[in-house]
């Protein structure tokens, strides 16, 4: 009889790690475009419109 520990390496490694981080990335990524459509929705300039993405990336990033 099996002690119930025969399949575990057929599981993913750290599933719940794993789809935090996803779900981080998605969000991230909703939040970059919805960070461009309002610059978008305003009329920004291109060079200023640049400078506040940059900045809005490495916010998020930290």
């Amino acid at each position: 009889m099996s002690d119930g520990n025969y399949n575990r390496n057929l599981l993913p490694y750290k599933p719940y790690e794993s789809g935090l981080r996803a779900g981080r990335a998605q969000m991230r990524e909703k939040a970059l475009k919805a960070f461009e459509n309002w610059m978008d929705e305003i009329g920004m300039e291109a060079g200023k419109r640049n400078d506040c993405l940059l900045g809005f990336r490495k916010h998020l990033l930290e």
